[in-house]
């Protein structure tokens, strides 16, 4: 059986750099967002890591919510 997260190394992005390159925005957005809690993600020490599926996720949410209003 298959642990839920063995590909856990691919689904993290690691620093600004990787998250603003997959969401495509500049990297001082993500710090902006980061900053005022409006983007889903975690520190490891000083560091700032995401995951792709949260972010995904999050991206799906945000879709819905948009169409609904």
């Amino acid at each position: 059986m298959k642990a839920a997260n063995d590909n856990i190394a691919t689904d993290i992005l690691k620093g600004a750099d990787e998250i603003a390159a997959f969401l495509g925005e500049d990297r001082r957005a993500v710090f902006y967002a980061i900053s005022k809690g409006r983007l889903p993600c975690f520190r490891v020490g000083q560091n700032i890591r995401a995951r792709k599926t949260t972010l995904l996720a999050w991206i799906a949410q945000q879709e819905q919510t948009t169409r609904a209003a």
